[in-house]
């Protein structure tokens, strides 16, 4: 693969770097990609919701009215699901969503996602992000040197508190650590802003 430019923080070339082809440069799997998004989601899913059954709801232990003799239809109690208050039926019940996934399927799909963002030229690298403050103002004018301003994924080597702090109020920003990097939030990011150091970081697991 061809050399990438490296900028600082100013948007100014400092450097090239070669990205490793097996990593950047295959061809995108979709299929594998919306799986591994399917399991990213499901795995935030609480699974909490839960109705109750005709024998889970209070009362309805009497028969309501006799068998026979009546007029009216047989009922057996006033908890049945066709009664007002009566019990749900097939309703949800608390239950896990994760679905599983093979390690081999999560390294593809991390490349695909990862390819796509070269191909759409939406893949900025810089050779750091420390900063000096924490301020967001400060933030947002990097930013705006790196010609960033829609739904942006930073990936940063190291976390540092002037990093997180200068970014945590920025709501089109994500932040992640290298070995945090999903598909989810690549896919979700208009544009990736990765270190170099965060770069070798993920070539070292996937190649």
């Amino acid at each position: 693969m061809g050399k990438v430019s490296v900028l600082n923080i100013k948007g100014e070339k400092v450097s090239d770097i070669t990205l490793n082809e097996n990593v950047w440069e295959i061809t995108p799997n979709d299929a594998v990609i919306y799986d591994a998004i399917r399991v990213a989601r499901n795995a935030m899913r609480q699974g909490t919701a839960s109705t109750k059954t005709r024998a889970e709801v209070s009362g309805g232990g009497r028969k309501p009215w006799k068998q026979k003799g009546t007029g009216r239809a047989r009922q057996g109690s006033t908890r049945a699901p066709h009664w007002y208050h009566g019990g749900i039926v097939f309703g949800p019940k608390p239950r896990n969503y994760t679905i599983k996934m093979n390690r081999k399927e999560r390294r593809l799909a991390l490349k695909s996602a990862l390819s796509y963002k070269v191909s759409d030229e939406a893949l900025t690298i810089v050779d750091s992000l420390s900063l000096d403050t924490n301020k967001t103002k400060d933030m947002k004018q990097i930013l705006i040197n790196l010609k960033a301003d829609s739904k942006v994924l930073i990936v940063t080597d190291e976390l540092t508190e002037n990093l997180i702090l200068a970014t945590r109020n920025l709501r089109n920003v994500i932040l992640l650590e290298a070995n945090e990097i999903n598909v989810l939030d690549i896919v979700s990011a208009e544009k990736l802003i990765m270190t170099e150091g965060a770069v070798h970081k993920v070539e070292e697991v996937l190649v």
